[in-house]
């Protein structure tokens, strides 16, 4: 009897690595890759630019799309490019899905801003941050031709990603990657939250 149980440790023992075994020599489940591709159409409103632009397939960002996306969201004041968040493209395209409109070219107020861009709009705007997200490339202002801002709003809100801050005066809402909020400039109370 004392020797039982140390032989049926070993004979379990000897069961659990022939299982490993056996299930390492299975066939791996290929996982069928997405080949669907992500469109955006943007309008520059400061210099009159257009770009319709596959900027992902599948999974994949396309690098060089992406750097065009960067080129046209550069500091209109300065020239300056930062490369942005590809997550915040993402979030357009999503934003103009939930809104009804898919297609939609979206109007484009800011994208990036040079720290010295955003100091000189501090200076003289009110309603601008002092450590923006627009200066690292992880932040757009925009309009959607056909959807009211307050809609618009409501559509980026309803997607529960970044930040969403709507100005109503203006006519336009602030969509970013970073942490989940809401604001609002030049609101009554009740569409503060």
């Amino acid at each position: 009897m004392r020797f039982r149980a140390p032989f049926l440790t070993i004979v379990a023992l000897s069961g659990f690595v022939l299982m490993l075994s056996l299930a390492a020599k299975e066939p791996a489940v290929a996982r069928p890759v997405s080949t669907a591709e992500r469109r955006l159409r943007l309008f520059h409103t400061h210099t009159g630019e257009r770009i319709d632009i596959v900027y992902r397939r599948g999974d994949a960002y396309l690098d060089d799309a992406l750097a065009k996306l960067d080129h046209f969201l550069r500091d209109h004041r300065t020239g300056q490019e930062l490369h942005y968040d590809p997550h915040l493209f993402d979030l357009l395209a999503d934003l103009t899905a939930a809104a009804g409109k898919p297609d939609a070219e979206i109007a484009v107020v800011c994208g990036y801003r040079s720290p010295w861009s955003n100091e000189f709009l501090r200076a003289r705007t009110a309603g601008v941050a002092k450590h923006s997200l627009h200066v690292q490339a992880r932040a757009i202002d925009i309009r959607v031709p056909g959807v009211s801002t307050l809609d618009l709003r409501s559509a980026a809100l309803s997607l529960h990603r970044g930040g969403v801050g709507y100005y109503p005066r203006s006519e336009f809402i602030h969509v970013d990657t970073g942490r989940i909020t809401q604001w609002c400039f030049g609101c009554s109370e009740g569409l503060a939250h």
